[in-house]
This record gives C-alpha cells, structure tokens and sequence, in this order.
C-alpha cells in the first residue's frame, strides 16, 4: 500500500510538467506558422499562383474581351515552326553564350589579377572601379551606352576616327548590334563574379602554393592544377547564374536596339512582352514562357550532369 502511494507521488510531477510543456511545444508551433504564414501567402499569390496560370494559359487562345478557348499544342507548334520564333530563340541562345563565357572568363582573370600582394589603397580603387557598375541600374546603363555607341557622335567612333579607324554602325548594324550588347553586358556584370572569384581565391591553402612554388611549378600548371579544381564549385555557381539571368535579358536590349535592326538583337523575353502586352496574343505568350523556363531548366541540369565530372567536391 505504501509502495502504491509512493508511485502516485511520484507520478503526478512528472505529469504536471508534461502538461506546461506541451502547451509551450504548441504555443511555440502556432508561433512560428504565424511568422511564416505572411511569406508564404505572398509565395502563393505572386509565384505558384502566377506560374499555374501561366501553364494553363499556354495550352489556350486567351482574348481579354472574348475569354478563353483550349487549343492543346497549337501555341506551341506556332513558336517552333515560325522562322521568327526560332531567329529569336537563336539570338537568346547566342547571347546567353557569349555574355555567360566572357563574364566568368574575365571575372575570373580579374580576381587572379587582384588577389595578390598590393598596396591596399590601389586594391581597393581596382576592386571598386571593376565592382561599381554591378550596382548601378541596368537601364542607367544602357542609357549611357547608347552615348558611346552614336554613330556620329558616339564616344568610341569619336576615338576610332582619331587613330584613323572608320567608325562603325554599333547598334543600327545587325552585324555589330549582338556584339555591342554583349559588351556592355560583360562591362556592367564582370565584376560580380570578380568579387564572388576572389573570395574564393582566398580560400585556397597557402601552404599548397607556397610548396608549388618551391618545387618550381609553372604558374599555369599552379591554376590548372591547384587554384582551378578548388574554385570549381565557385565557378560552377556563376556559370549557372549567369546562365539564368542571361537567358531573361531584357532591358538592356530595349533600350539600346529595342530589337533591332529587323530581329537581330530581339530576345525571347522580348517577344513575351510584346506578344502579350502589345498585340493580347496571352496564350502564345504564355507558351513562350513555358519554353524559355523548360530550356533554362534543361539548360541548368546539363551543367549540374557536367559539373558531376570536374567539380571538385
């Protein structure tokens, strides 16, 4: 009888504890839904919900005054059958690899550039002057682009002239309109991946050069075989950051060409926007967003089964 009080006594703490801290487990629960409920709501309005409807869309002729009739792949095949389409799509493929290869290319070189033993006020004016046009506006630099592309009162023709070289036609010529485009582009971004390149730089192991060194090795064979393979997943980042924001480029191209001359600089993004927004082709735009982010996605996962074979890990 005694040992039966006892364990009664015994038990009924622990239950009283159990009690406030189930309640405290629960209380802390709702808490955190309600801290997460407002993203998630904003998540839902302005992403899942948009791109659901964007997917419905695509697979429909959609007239804002007449509503929306099904026409299954019809958009679809208008965009892979149509010359035009597929001159755009070309034109987005070509400068997404041009702009993604220059910019990790030289941002790398760069970072090598810089990340050695210097002054501190030189690097930091040389870190600043390669890093400040990342954060200027997009459009701010095309606008000032456009100065330095004139045709006849372009600041490069203006020096062209001057050294005897003939100006050239940089954005009304559909040979050298893609080429312009991808110049401002490099200068304005490179820089991002030569901070992102130089941090990483930094964490290569010095007692891994510095014995590289003593044992004479090349500075190639030092990069190819030591800073390279330690950076790779680093590099590999920009490549596929670049990749995505290369094939969504928009403004630059707008203000500078507005597409042209004909479709020699028009993106795919370009043509969303006007096949939406400037003729109501809303399901043959719709569609046209559902290629551009399956061939990102494509895009994205070729590079992750590449990167299997040469990133280090």
């Amino acid at each position: 009888m005694e040992t039966r009080i006892v364990r009664q006594v015994q038990t009924m703490p622990t239950n009283a504890q159990q009690r406030p801290s189930s309640e405290l487990r629960r209380a802390q629960a709702v808490t955190g839904y309600l801290f997460v409920l407002p993203t998630t709501v904003l998540y839902l309005t302005f992403v899942l919900a948009p791109v659901i409807v964007t997917m419905i869309l695509a697979f429909a002729y959609y007239d804002p005054m007449m509503g929306s009739q099904w026409v299954g792949f019809e958009n679809f095949t208008r965009f892979f059958t149509e010359p035009r389409s597929l001159q755009i799509l070309w034109n987005t493929l070509r400068f997404a690899a041009f702009a993604v290869t220059f910019n990790v290319a030289i941002g790398l070189i760069l970072a090598l550039a810089l990340n050695r033993t210097m002054p501190g006020w030189m690097l930091y004016f040389f870190r600043l002057a390669f890093f400040l046009p990342v954060i200027i506006a997009a459009a701010f630099v095309s606008i000032v682009w456009t100065y330095f592309y004139g045709d006849d009162l372009g600041v490069i023709n203006y020096y062209l002239r001057l050294i005897g070289i003939p100006g050239q036609r940089w954005l009304t010529d559909a040979n050298w309109a893609m080429t312009s485009i991808v110049i401002m582009d490099v200068w304005k971004n490179t820089g991002f991946f030569m901070i992102i390149f130089i941090a990483a730089l930094q964490g290569v192991p010095k007692n891994i050069l510095e014995a590289a060194v003593m044992d004479g090795t090349p500075a190639w064979r030092q990069f190819f075989r030591i800073i390279l393979p330690y950076i790779s997943p680093v590099v590999f980042f920009c490549i596929v950051y670049a990749s995505i924001g290369a094939l969504q480029v928009f403004e630059s191209i707008v203000i500078l060409t507005q597409g042209g001359p004909g479709d020699a600089t028009r993106s795919l993004s370009i043509l969303i926007v006007e096949e939406g927004f400037g003729s109501y082709q809303i399901g043959y735009a719709a569609a046209i967003s559902v290629v551009m982010t399956v061939i990102i996605l494509i895009i994205t996962a070729i590079q992750q089964i590449v990167s299997r074979k040469w990133v280090q890990q």
